[in-house]
């Protein structure tokens, strides 16, 4: 059986987590050779709890590959996959039994999107995910942006089947509406001996993100102030946020909210991990208004990692021991049977569901190696349209994706869900980010170095068009009169201007060597959109589709 590991790695930033440390009365005790931990002078005197998270799960009930795309059938069978509802749940299974074995206290808590990024959720509209995540068993969910996908009403449907609260409380829903009674204002929870309050937070960007109708977002800082005022005026001092505004929001929330004990998070797909290089520790700590330690963990997304967290509270709510880390569910975990059996029958519709029609071509669409790794091509221009009219952010202006994503072309005539994903099989999502013209300038340069070697980073776009002359040496400036679409017409890309971009998850993270996009882009956000249901919106939308060619790249 894998192990799962028992401490916290290493620490954060110096001067905020030494500064912490001096305030709270902690101490970093080291474990082991670059192994630390965090522990107050109080440590082994106060109640103990273990917590293990989930987020950002986006309907991937089947393992997964490197990429976070559904893995293959071989890969599967070389033991190169990750995560999926069944590894997750005989990890949570054999977890508790060892923690419920020694004794301690365990609540197990998901920080929101279980809805958006597979054909289980086109498919079961959230049904699925829900029914997966009552075989696991949680203690409680908050929502995600994206379970409001599909409107209100279809929430209240999905929420309908949880055999665990929903807990999100500056979600403002119409008492008259089928979702009022499903999400609750807060919970309070008996761990052991002791009462644990539990908070959520959903973004208040879902009304532009998702489709909420008329519900309602409060400010999360003014919500919590008052809820965890009212929880401590209960007698409940260890109070736990599920929260899913992202990361950087989470520390701000972690400084101006004075009261609680740990946030979990989620929206920002952050891995926090103390093993793995160049991310934040896990757990991340803040400094409340009160002086009072307040870690963050968050755990990635795709069911990729599980966090497991040990915790040790004074009287008052105070964490005076955290320890733990996330652990990636690779090949070395178990598949619980029940659910992988369960995950393989729902996944049978789905199979009927890629014979699908969705909208006649006038043209066959060229989606060719040797046009989509060299030059401007059909797909690479219908896949870009696609991207911005799906993103539908007028702050969005530009799209950037990979000639090598692209893996087929369309015939004439009626196309179904099974084409579309023949051509966009990777389950890539659309990410938008701020970048400037310098960096976007870059990119298209970094992007046609690789023409010789047929290189599946050249860029497909769409509101933007440069000249490449191939003639150039690689990396000696083969592109020139980069221009972007405004209302006006063309203009001049400016360097020092910063510009909305939609590209694709892969890109987002560095893929195909775009490093500057990972370093470089601002406000970055994953939209958990499939990049494949993106281009099924647009040929339906824009049937009986004619494939163009329009100059974006002139050679």
């Amino acid at each position: 059986m894998h192990r799962f590991p028992t401490a916290a790695r290493q620490p954060g930033p110096a001067p905020s987590r030494r500064r912490f440390l001096q305030i709270a009365g902690s101490t970093m005790l080291v474990t082991g050779a670059g192994v630390f931990s965090l522990r107050s002078a109080r440590a082994g005197s106060g109640s103990r709890l273990h917590v293990l998270h989930i987020n950002d799960m986006h309907s991937r009930l089947e393992e997964i590959s490197g990429s976070d795309a559904t893995c293959s059938p071989t890969a599967s069978e070389e033991g190169n996959c990750f995560g999926g509802a069944a590894r997750l749940a005989q990890a949570i299974r054999d977890r508790r039994a060892e923690l419920d074995e020694a004794g301690t206290p365990v609540l197990t808590f998901d920080a929101g999107d279980q809805s958006q990024g597979t054909l289980f959720y086109t498919t079961y509209r959230g049904k699925a995910e829900i029914e997966i995540m009552n075989m696991i068993g949680f203690d409680a969910m908050t929502l995600g942006n994206h379970e409001f996908n599909n409107g209100p009403d279809a929430l209240a449907e999905m929420l309908a089947e949880a055999e665990f609260p929903i807990v999100a409380g500056n979600v403002i829903v119409p008492e008259e509406h089928a979702l009022y009674p499903l999400v609750q204002d807060h919970l309070i929870l008996e761990a052991g001996d002791e009462r644990v309050g539990v908070l959520g937070i959903t973004t208040p960007d879902t009304v532009f993100l998702s489709s909420p109708g008329p519900v309602t977002f409060e400010d999360e800082i003014a919500h919590l102030t008052e809820a965890v005022a009212r929880l401590k005026d209960d007698g409940v001092h260890r109070i736990i946020l599920l929260s899913h505004v992202g990361f950087v929001r989470d520390q701000q929330i972690a400084a101006e909210v004075e009261g609680l004990s740990l946030i979990i998070g989620g929206h920002s797909h952050t891995l926090l991990s103390n093993t793995v290089a160049g991310t934040p520790s896990y757990a991340t700590l803040v400094e409340a208004p009160d002086g009072r330690p307040v870690p963050i963990v968050q755990a990635y997304a795709f069911s990729r990692y599980l966090g497991d967290l040990a915790l040790e509270f004074d009287d008052e709510g105070t964490v005076i021991s955290a320890e733990g880390d996330t652990v990636l569910l690779d090949a070395s975990f178990a598949e619980a049977e029940d659910v992988a059996d369960r995950v393989a029958a729902l996944a049978g519709p789905i199979e009927d569901l890629k014979r699908t029609e969705i909208a006649e071509i006038a043209a066959p669409i060229d989606g060719s190696r040797e046009s989509c790794r060299s030059m401007e091509c059909e797909m690479g221009n219908a896949v870009a349209n696609a991207m911005l009219k799906r993103v539908g952010d007028p702050t969005v202006t530009i799209a950037l994706t990979n000639g090598g994503g692209l893996r087929a072309s369309l015939e004439a005539g009626m196309v179904t869900v099974g084409d579309v994903l023949t051509v966009l099989p990777f389950q890539n999502t659309l990410v938008t980010m701020l970048v400037s013209g310098a960096t976007l300038v870059a990119a298209l340069e970094h992007g046609v170095n690789g023409i010789e070697d047929g290189a599946g980073r050249f860029p497909q776009i769409a509101g933007m068009r440069f000249r490449l002359d191939t003639s150039v040496a690689p990396d000696e400036g083969r592109v020139s009169e980069v221009e972007v679409a405004t209302d006006d017409g063309w203009a001049r890309i400016d360097d020092d201007a910063l510009y909305g971009i939609v590209t694709n998850n892969f890109m987002g993270r560095g893929g195909d060597g775009y490093a500057m996009l990972e370093s470089d882009g601002q406000q970055v956000y994953d939209t958990a959109i499939d990049m494949a249901d993106a281009l099924a919106e647009y040929l339906a939308a824009n049937a009986p589709y004619t494939p163009e060619i329009e100059g974006r790249i002139r050679q």
